[in-house]
């Protein structure tokens, strides 16, 4: 199984979640070009949006609730573990997606 895919579930967001598949994409994104973190909402959402025939709103939106989704029904716990910091509140979508790329990387 894909690193990525397996992180995600881990963390408790379901496949069933549009945002599921489009961070999975803005991460491979990310993992082939990490330029894309410089410019999530500009560059990285509109890449996704085009792969998947949808608006950039909506990316940002269903990340957002993929995101919710691991912060209050998920595993916060390995969230909080894989930051290396105490999270305080449910971070922001580019702030997740740099978590997870860091982690990606690292992790090899």
């Amino acid at each position: 199984m894909d690193k990525s895919r397996a992180l995600l579930l881990r963390l408790g967001i379901r496949s069933t979640l549009k945002g599921f598949y489009f961070l999975l994409y803005a991460l491979k994104l990310c993992l082939s070009n990490d330029e894309y973190l410089l410019s999530v909402y500009k560059t990285l959402y509109v890449d996704v949006a085009t792969h998947f025939g949808t608006s950039r709103d909506n990316v940002e939106h269903c990340i957002r609730t993929a995101i919710s989704n691991c912060w209050y029904k998920g595993n916060r716990k390995l969230l909080i573990n894989i930051t290396g910091y105490e999270l305080k509140q449910k971070p922001a979508n580019g702030e997740f997606i740099d978590i997870l790329y860091n982690y990606l990387t690292q992790e090899g």
